[in-house]
């Protein structure tokens, strides 16, 4: 990336897997430009890794958060509050909640919906996905296009509109903003942990590159097994494509 202007990481989804994390957290510590990392949501969650993961990101100074629907079902859960996850995702939730270290709860407690800077002239918005009015995530989108999110965020002055949730990469460009998912850093169909580095510019020109950091994920995939996770089929199914089976 180009050395003068502002470099900063994004992750998003991280989902209790903490060998995805170590590896992209690596990945930008041999990157010696990247100056701050915003985490967007879903630290916990699907995976079983829970305590690991915050333990780790917790160990750093350079990283901003914003809290995601896991992170708010679980931390829910253990204040005895209703949450909208039910079936296996609420017994999962449970589990998770059962097994958090108690002294991560303050920290997750204080964890905001949104954040908002500015970098270098342009305004960034992190979340970790739409809001409406009442501060609720929206359903997920599964056809996401330009028109739609510049209608969404017209009354927004957010020049750079960064969030995750939906496990896909999000990457549209409008004349008024700029919208970017990395994509899921700790559910995928191959063995790869994905994040983005951006470059803001003294003069406000971002460029973005996406990044797909290869990792070992055997020993957190079999573990599902051995831990007898909640819902691990369906989770190992959807959210891994079953990549286990190549390990048994």
């Amino acid at each position: 990336m180009i050395s003068t202007g502002t470099n900063i990481a994004i992750i998003t989804d991280i989902h209790g897997n903490s060998s995805a994390l170590k590896a992209v957290l690596n990945s930008i510590d041999k990157n010696k430009q990247i100056e701050h990392i915003y985490c967007l949501g879903d630290l916990i969650g699907i995976g079983h890794e829970t305590n690991e993961v915050l333990e780790l990101l917790l160990s750093r100074k350079e990283i901003s958060f914003v809290t995601g629907n896991h992170d708010e079902a679980v931390l829910k859960i253990i204040e005895g509050k209703e949450t909208n996850s039910v079936g296996e995702e609420r017994v999962h939730h449970e589990w998770v909640a059962s097994r958090l270290d108690e002294k991560f709860i303050p920290f997750l407690k204080s964890i905001p919906k949104k954040q908002c800077e500015r970098i270098n002239g342009k305004d960034f918005l992190f979340l970790h996905y739409h809001l409406n009015e009442k501060d609720e995530f929206l359903s997920i989108d599964n056809e996401p296009n330009v028109n739609k999110l510049d209608k969404f965020y017209e009354t927004s002055k957010a020049d750079v509109i960064c969030f995750g949730h939906h496990h896909i990469v999000h990457h549209f460009k409008s004349k008024e903003k700029l919208y970017l998912n990395p994509s899921s850093l700790g559910c995928s169909y191959k063995p790869l942990a994905p994040y983005a580095e951006m470059h803001i510019g003294d003069s406000g020109q971002i460029d973005v590159a996406f990044i797909e950091v290869p990792y070992d994920n055997k020993e957190f995939l079999l573990s599902y097994q051995k831990l007898n996770v909640p819902a691990k089929d369906f989770i190992l199914k959807i959210f891994h494509g079953e990549q286990h089976l190549d390990y048994i």
